[in-house]
């Protein structure tokens, strides 16, 4: 059963309340160089992210947020640590949203301005506990970095926004130890009702990490806990957010874009190029929106099977693919072509679904009376 949050609004995306769990990732530029960040952030918005964040840890790259500002109208957070007027100065740029622990920015006066011009604006602020940085007194109570003292460095910010008033508030728990991480979050999951932000970080190389990532995300969501989530890779934040969106759509959470199922191959395959025909057809429809399902499958023992549960599916045979439809065998195409003619399928299946929303969409409504 899905845990029960508040909603809390970052400009035009909801998340927790009921809402879907939403994909994040962060910029890896310098913010300060505006076009080479505005670009990184048009790819991972065509990757499917749908709230962005990026580094303000200086003068010039909080001066830089006005002309990202201007530039996209993607959700916007400022991750800032410390400096309490660099928060003041991303909210006059028009961010949507802050990540920034307010006990970690000095004197109550500071963290009072910040969150009274957040207020005033409507931007939330996430409270980011992060196991390798915690309070140095924790650190000496509990031993290490425990689940128990993150939550207790968590809740000792919640309270200090809660006390000067202010509810629009997410929180994440990450931490590199996967076991850690989802501990912190079930036991943070009971305390409070604020949404929580997802995540094991610094999880590492795209294969390490992005297995980190899928137990860690996979267990909690699986649990209900979890309203939004960055998967975080020593990779392009593109991939990061590819990721995110394999994992939601591996537990039916959302659905977009192109899904392959695809046997591990035996010595039943007649190809020997099997695992390039796969990665082609991923990478020449990685632009694709619409939740497709696809199967590419190597032999006729499981492949039309396979297909039946696809929208489209192919199956090979020696130097031969059978194209099916539906689960319906639709044509042959020799074995050079199949790439190119399983894409072409797959772009004309897209245009039967945009004509038919279509006829759906401007059917007139009918009027009893």
């Amino acid at each position: 059963m899905k845990r029960v949050s508040r909603a809390v609004k970052i400009r035009d995306i909801q998340i927790g309340g009921g809402a879907p769990v939403t994909v994040q990732s962060m910029t890896k530029t310098d913010t300060a160089d505006v076009e080479g960040t505005v670009r990184q952030i048009e790819e991972m918005v065509e990757a499917g992210c749908e709230i962005v964040r990026v580094a303000v840890p200086d003068d010039d790259a909080a001066a830089a947020l006005k002309a990202i500002r201007k530039r996209t109208d993607v959700p916007l957070v400022a991750d800032i640590h410390f400096h309490y007027k660099l928060a003041l100065k991303a909210l006059e740029a028009g961010v949507d949203k802050l990540r920034i622990n307010p006990g970690n920015i000095g004197h109550i006066d500071r963290v009072r301005e910040v969150v009274r011009a957040a207020e005033a604006q409507n931007v939330p602020i996430r409270i980011g506990v992060n196991g390798g940085s915690l309070e140095k007194d924790l650190l000496k109570k509990y031993g290490h970095a425990t689940p128990e003292a993150m939550v207790e460095s968590g809740m000792r910010h919640v309270r200090i926004l809660e006390d000067l008033g202010f509810g629009n508030i997410v929180i994440s728990l990450k931490a590199s130890d996967v076991n850690r991480m989802v501990e912190a979050y079930r036991l943070m999951a009971q305390k409070v009702d604020y949404p929580l932000h997802l995540g094991v970080t610094e999880a590492g190389t795209p294969f390490g990490g992005t297995i980190k990532s899928a137990i860690g995300l996979g267990i909690l969501l699986h649990e209900g806990i979890g309203d939004t989530i960055r998967v975080s890779l020593a990779a392009e934040p593109h991939e990061e957010v590819r990721v995110g969106w394999e994992i939601l759509k591996s537990l039916e959470l959302r659905k977009r874009g192109v899904t392959v199922v695809a046997c591990p191959t035996c010595g039943r395959l007649d190809i020997d190029n099997f695992v390039e025909i796969v990665t082609e057809v991923e990478r020449r429809l990685a632009h694709v929106e619409e939740p497709l399902h696809l199967s590419i499958m190597g032999c006729a023992v499981n492949g039309p099977g396979e297909a039946h549960d696809s929208q489209l599916g192919i199956t090979f045979g020696r130097n031969v693919g059978m194209i099916f439809k539906d689960g319906v065998p639709m044509r042959r195409v020799a074995g050079e072509d199949i790439v190119e003619e399983f894409v072409k399928e797959v772009e004309i299946l897209r245009k039967e679904g945009s004509a038919a929303k279509s006829l759906i969409d401007e059917k007139p409504l009918v009027q009893i009376t």
